[in-house]
């Protein structure tokens, strides 16, 4: 059995400093094999923003894997944003804008979304894509997920632009065997095939930490667990006492994709 934890939009400059600990504490009471941050670590990509971000990652298990949101590039500071974008996301949090995960059961590669030129609006290149479809070719049977910031897909709920190449980046890791593509950027939690592609399973997670809530939605985190074509989604939300889980889906790998087998809660 694999457990991947994945957390997105911190936001550091726009926390609630009060759900540091026990986020940290549920965290590593899962015990998780990996765990996934999947962009906004900062609300303006500061330096104190990332330090401070730095400093809570250090606070929760290993091995993670993190790849950049649309508020890790300054916004304050066009000539830092078009010329050295990802600068300071590189030195304080990873130098790697395309980290790759892989153990016996599963292998996870994350690609970076951030268009430098658009604030919200992600894109994909052919060669980023091109880098990420070969890393799940090459997985064999092992559990293939995809992490990247922005969304591949959006419901009638959501006012943003999709990413540009968001199509495109489906249909090739449908062709190349993905099994999940885990997300932030919309701070709502889900966890359902995509409609363009159904035989790809769509995990989204909500913001974790900020008070940036939308939708009425708590701060949430997901757990992900992966045994033998199975997959145990389950959603963390804060409430009084730290941390608990609020929804929870099983889901089969079977012809033509992920079919849903039970929700235990809602």
């Amino acid at each position: 059995m694999r457990r991947i934890v994945h957390i997105s939009d911190l936001h550091y400059g726009r926390v609630d400093a009060a759900l540091e600990q026990p986020l940290a504490d549920a965290v590593r009471g899962l015990e998780p094999d990996l765990l996934v941050v999947s962009g906004d670590l900062t609300q303006r990509a500061r330096h104190g923003q990332f330090r401070a971000a730095r400093a809570f990652l250090d606070e929760l298990p290993g091995p993670q894997l993190c790849v950049p949101g649309n508020h890790d590039t300054p916004l304050d500071n066009l000539w830092v944003r078009f010329l050295r974008p990802f600068g300071r996301y590189r030195h304080h949090i990873c130098a790697d804008l395309e980290p790759v995960h892989a153990d016996e059961e599963m292998v996870v590669a994350g690609v970076n979304t951030v268009n430098r030129f658009s604030w919200q609006r992600g894109r994909i290149g052919r060669g980023r894509l091109a880098r990420l479809s070969a890393r799940m070719e090459e997985a064999g049977d092992r559990l293939r997920v995809a992490v990247l910031h922005h969304p591949l897909e959006h419901g009638p709920e959501t006012p943003k632009r999709l990413m540009r190449g968001a199509r495109e980046t489906l249909e090739q890791l449908s062709g190349c065997g993905a099994d999940l593509v885990l997300s932030g950027h919309l701070h709502m939690a889900s966890a359902e095939p995509f409609r363009a592609v159904p035989g790809l399973l769509f995990v989204q997670a909500g913001t974790v930490l900020s008070t940036r809530l939308r939708h009425d939605e708590p701060n949430t985190f997901n757990q992900i667990d992966h045994e033998a074509g199975r997959l145990r989604i389950v959603t963390w939300a804060a409430g009084p006492r730290g941390f608990a889980p609020v929804a929870e889906s099983i889901w089969q790998r079977g012809n033509g994709g992920w079919h849903r087998e039970a929700a235990a809660a809602e």
